[in-house]
């Protein structure tokens, strides 16, 4: 009994995290779904919900107008959500006929999202966050493969530029896996969805967003509920900051998995393989296993104490247990950088497991979150 349950708390992490990008890159050797790009030719609304982003919003108003758009298919609106400083004041200071802005009662995201949209007036919606950077052709980039009737929603490439100190070099970390994930899936043509940061949906699969869930995964998956593919666009890059406090990431991370598990039990119909195929089969590897996987982390520990005496692969995998644990505890006391990058490290994905077991425990629960605070995650 011990063996099996440590073999089965072994392998599916393992398969989670490290199996399933060895899938799709094998499968990418003989399947390729490509995608025509060009120029779309499309009118863009891009909508930005802001709450207090007052040291943000004009140079990332700015940043689009410059974007070389035709300024005639080009709208931008700021959806303020509740706003108690400057935010509104400053971007309609822009003054700037494309900028309109929206000055909301506390709402939430979600709702102020949608409440965006049903103001928008062009064919693409565009979403993106207040205090990340774009470059100079990020929109023409983003919105290329919308050339390609079948592409419906298009996700960008988020880019920790600002990395180093404390937990942000994690971070940075798992940005670039989580491109090169995408760009595994994309290449099979079954990415699962894009990053908030930066996404671009085809106005008429827009569907309003309920509450309670992650905002981004529900925008793009818009796309494949309605028969049509998400694809990822490594050109279209924006930059952010690392977040290097460890409660700051273990907040972020329990309000992700909540949010995710919400969305997944809304779009719980994308998880029939019989229906959605391929896209189903990456969407339970990708964010279903994923998402359980730090629960097996404490049986598995367990189970492998219980076999210290059946045989030295046993005993040389919970050392190797231990000393992970050691390591990443000794990242997270280490104010002050000292130790080699290793140790941040681990202390950053052992914020993330901890952080992702408490976010499923609390979702089983009932626990839910509404309003959102993006200070809080910087």
């Amino acid at each position: 009994m011990a063996e099996f349950l440590f073999w089965t708390c072994l392998l599916l992490p393992a398969y989670a995290w490290l199996g399933y990008p060895l899938v799709l890159r094998v499968l990418g050797t003989f399947i390729s779904r490509p995608v025509r790009s060009g120029n779309s030719a499309l009118s863009v609304s891009i909508i930005i919900a802001a709450h207090n982003e007052a040291a943000h919003i004009q140079s990332k108003i700015r940043s689009l107008l410059g974007q070389g758009y035709p300024a005639s298919a080009l709208e931008i609106l700021v959806a303020s959500d509740g706003s108690s400083d400057d935010t509104v004041a400053l971007a309609e200071a822009v003054g700037d006929a494309r900028v309109r802005v929206l000055d909301l009662p506390r709402m939430g995201k979600t709702r102020a999202l949608n409440v965006a949209v049903a103001e928008a007036r062009y064919e693409v919606l565009v979403f993106t966050d207040a205090d990340n950077v774009w470059t100079a052709e990020t929109l023409n980039h983003l919105l290329a493969p919308l050339a390609d009737p079948t592409v419906g929603c298009c996700g960008g490439t988020l880019v920790v530029h600002r990395s180093g100190s404390s937990l942000s070099i994690g971070d940075r970390w798992y940005r670039r896996y989580e491109a090169w994930l995408r760009e595994l899936e994309n290449r099979v043509g079954c990415m699962v969805s894009a990053d908030g940061a930066l996404l671009a949906l085809r106005r008429e699969l827009w569907q309003p967003i309920p509450d309670e869930v992650n905002d981004d995964f529900f925008l793009s998956t818009c796309a494949p509920v309605q028969g049509q593919r998400i694809v990822h666009v490594p050109g279209a890059v924006v930059l952010d900051h690392g977040l290097a406090e460890a409660d700051k990431q273990l907040h972020r991370r329990i309000r992700v998995t909540v949010g995710g598990l919400q969305s997944l039990l809304v779009r719980r119909q994308l998880l029939n393989p019989l229906r959605y195929g391929a896209y189903a089969l990456a969407l339970i590897s990708h964010k279903v296993l994923r998402r359980f996987a730090p629960l097996l982390l404490v049986p598995l520990l367990l189970a492998n104490l219980a076999l210290w005496d059946a045989g030295p692969l046993y005993r040389f995998s919970l050392l190797l247990q231990l000393t992970g644990y050691a390591v990443g505890l000794a990242g997270l006391f280490d104010r002050s950088d000292r130790l080699p990058r290793a140790f941040r490290l681990a202390g950053f994905f052992l914020v993330t497991l901890v952080g992702m077991a408490v976010g499923l425990v609390q979702f089983i629960r009932g626990r839910r979150y509404s309003l959102w605070n993006p200070q809080q995650s910087r």
